[in-house]
């Protein structure tokens, strides 16, 4: 085992941490036949609305509105998630049209509101069982 600790991503290629303006943003795809945005990025690279490969890589918006959100309670079984409980779960309407989900931070649960407007940011997840520390996007209340 090494005892060099690294910063990961949950996983690659759901965020760029510079995008156009300076900031992290997730990555999507839209298709440019039919416009349909997709979140994350489409493996096979086929648009699931109207079936072309004519996919472009793209940068969502940073901020959306709170479409949905729950509280958590208990760890999901299977140790994967090693974070506090309860946490809260928001499903986030960009501006693209699609609803991304996300963890919340910065803010006491009981403050979400439906209809709240979140920003994204990048925040530690957890340590992995070599200490490297896993990195996810989270959605936080909107600064402006």
């Amino acid at each position: 085992m090494s005892d060099t600790k690294k910063t990961i991503p949950l996983r690659e290629g759901l965020w760029t941490d510079k995008g156009h303006d300076g900031t992290p943003h997730l990555l999507g795809h839209r298709c440019l036949n039919c416009g349909e945005v997709f979140f994350p990025q489409k493996e096979n690279g086929t648009c699931t609305n109207c079936h072309s490969t004519k996919l472009e890589l793209i940068e969502l918006s940073r901020k959306g509105k709170v479409f949905a959100f729950s509280v958590v309670m208990l760890r999901p079984p299977g140790g994967y998630y090693r974070g506090d409980v309860p946490y809260a779960l928001a499903n986030v309407e960009l501006p693209e049209g699609i609803v991304v989900e996300g963890l919340v931070t910065d803010i006491n649960q009981d403050d979400i509101k439906v209809g709240m407007e979140m920003e994204l940011t990048i925040d530690k997840l957890h340590d992995d069982d070599e200490g490297n520390t896993l990195m996810t996007y989270k959605f936080r209340p909107s600064a402006a």
